[in-house]
C-alpha cells in the first residue's frame, strides 16, 4: 500500500509547531493587552450555518459530509462564523464583547504559497458596537500584533459603500446581484490584470462599465491625499473613513493607506474593510478584516453589529524577520473619560499604555463615567486613568488606585505604574 497524504495536507514537524506556538503566544499576549476574551468555537458546524455566511456556493470550498444522523455537517471554514454563531445564540452576553480565537481551519480550495487546505488562523471580533472606534480598535490590534512579530507591513483600508455609491451614481448600477459581481471582479485585481478580469466577466458584466469601475478603484494612496480629493469627499461614506483615520491618528497607528481595490470578496461585509500586507512579499495579504453587520443579521441579531480581523498563521510565519519580543504579564489599566469630546484624548493614553506593554482598555460606546468605573471594577483593573480635557492639554492625567487618586505627567505614566505593579 502506498502511503500518502490527501492533496493540500501536510504533517506539521517540530520546528514548524514551535513557530506556530510562538505566533500563538504573541497573539494571546496582544489579546490580553487589548482585553479580548479568548475562546474556541466548535470544529464542526452545520452546513446551513456556513451557508448563512457565504451562500450555497460555500459547499465547494468546505470539507462537508452527512453524519450518521443524516445531518449535513462541515469542518469549520474559519473562526469568524463560529464566534458569530456563538454570540448570536447567547442573548445573556453583556455587550459590547471582544473575543479572540486561535485554531485550525479547513478549506477545500487550491493550495498556494503559505497556505494548505488545513492551516492555523487567529481571529479577533468585536460584537455590539456600531461605533467606528470599534473598527479602529481592530486595526490598532493588527498593527501592534504585526509589529510585535517584527513584520514590515502596510494596512490598506476601504469602505465598500463608497464603491456602491460610485456604481449607483456614475454607472447607474443598483441591482444587488450586479453590484456583488462587480465587487468580486475588483477583488481579483491583486492576482489578475484588468484586461484579464474584463475578459473573464464579459458574459456577466458590461465591459465598459467594468473598465470605468476598475479605473476608479485604482485611485489610492495616503489618507490625507485621498480623503481631501473632491471626487472622494462627495461620497457620503467618505465621512466614516475620515472618522476612522482620526481615531487611528489618536492611537498613533501608522503604515496605513486608502485603497479602493480592497473589497474582501464575501458578500456579508457591510462597511469598512482592510488588508495588511508585507510590501515586498508575494504571498498576498497577511491579515484581512472589516465590518460585517450583515452576517449577524442573517443569524437574526440586528442589535449585534460586528467587526473583526483574521490572519493565516502559516502565511504570517513566512513574513517574520525578528522574534525577539518581551513577555508581558496581564495587569489591566482602564482609561476613563467624561465626554465624547475627551474620548480622543483617552484614546491617545490607551495607545501609549499599550505600546509600553500594559494591558489597557476603555469604553468604546462612550457611556457615563460611572458606568466606566463600574466596568473597570468588574474587570479588576489595577488602576483607572481618568482623562480630563483641561488636564490633558497640560500633559497631566489622574490615576486612581483603590481610594487613592494622584495626578501624574503623561510622560511618566509608565514609571508610576511600574512602581505600583
Amino acid at each position: 500500500m502506498k502511503l500518502d497524504l490527501p492533496r493540500g495536507m501536510k504533517d506539521l514537524q517540530y520546528e514548524e509547531l514551535k513557530n506556530i506556538s510562538f505566533i500563538r503566544d504573541k497573539f494571546v499576549e496582544t489579546s490580553e493587552i487589548f482585553d479580548f476574551n479568548q475562546m474556541e468555537p466548535s470544529t464542526l458546524e452545520l452546513l446551513s450555518t456556513l451557508e448563512a455566511k457565504s451562500g450555497p456556493s460555500i459547499i465547494e470550498e468546505t470539507y462537508s459530509f452527512t453524519d450518521k444522523g443524516g445531518r449535513d455537517i462541515a469542518l469549520r471554514f474559519d473562526l469568524t462564523i463560529g464566534l458569530s454563531r456563538f454570540v448570536s445564540m447567547r442573548r445573556d452576553l453583556k455587550l459590547p464583547i471582544k473575543l479572540s480565537s486561535f485554531g485550525g481551519v479547513w478549506r477545500y480550495d487550491e493550495p498556494q504559497l503559505g497556505r494548505y487546505r488545513y492551516f492555523h488562523q487567529w481571529d479577533i471580533e468585536i460584537f455590539g458596537s456600531a461605533d467606528v472606534d470599534a473598527d479602529a480598535e481592530v486595526i490598532e490590534f493588527v498593527s501592534l500584533f504585526l509589529r510585535k512579530l517584527g513584520i514590515d507591513f502596510v494596512i490598506a483600508i476601504n469602505h465598500r459603500s463608497i464603491l456602491e455609491e460610485y456604481l449607483a451614481k456614475f454607472l447607474g448600477i443598483t441591482d444587488n446581484l450586479v453590484v456583488s459581481e462587480m465587487l468580486r471582479a475588483i477583488d481579483k485585481l491583486s492576482k489578475k490584470s484588468s484586461k484579464q478580469i474584463i475578459n473573464e466577466y464579459k458574459e456577466k458584466l458590461d465591459p465598459n462599465s467594468l473598465e470605468k469601475f476598475i479605473q476608479f478603484v485604482s485611485f489610492n494612496g495616503p489618507p490625507e491625499r485621498i480623503l481631501d480629493y473632491d471626487k472622494v469627499r462627495e461620497f457620503h461614506s467618505s465621512n466614516t473613513l475620515i472618522n476612522l483615520f482620526d481615531s487611528l491618528k489618536s492611537r498613533n497607528v501608522k503604515n496605513i493607506m486608502v485603497d479602493f481595490r480592497i473589497v474582501r470578496g464575501l458578500d456579508y461585509y457591510s462597511g469598512i474593510v482592510f488588508e495588511a500586507k508585507e510590501p515586498l512579499s508575494q504571498i498576498g495579504s497577511l491579515v484581512g478584516g472589516g465590518r460585517y453587520d450583515k452576517l449577524t443579521e442573517a443569524f437574526g441579531r440586528k442589535d449585534l453589529y460586528a467587526t473583526g480581523a483574521a490572519g493565516g498563521v502559516e502565511r504570517i510565519l513566512t513574513a517574520i524577520k525578528d522574534k525577539s519580543t518581551k513577555v508581558l504579564q496581564r495587569q489591566l489599566v482602564y482609561v476613563a473619560y467624561g465626554s465624547k469630546q475627551e474620548k480622543k484624548f483617552a484614546l491617545e493614553v490607551v495607545s501609549i499604555l499599550r505600546n509600553l506593554g500594559y494591558s489597557a482598555d476603555y469604553d468604546i460606546n462612550s457611556r457615563t463615567i460611572n458606568k466606566q468605573f463600574h466596568e473597570a471594577s468588574i474587570k479588576n483593573a489595577l488602576a483607572i486613568i481618568i482623562v480630563n480635557q483641561d488636564e490633558f492639554k497640560k500633559g497631566i492625567v489622574t490615576i486612581k488606585t483603590g481610594v487613592k487618586e494622584q495626578k501624574e505627567s503623561i510622560s511618566e505614566i509608565g514609571k508610576y505604574l511600574d512602581q505600583i505593579i
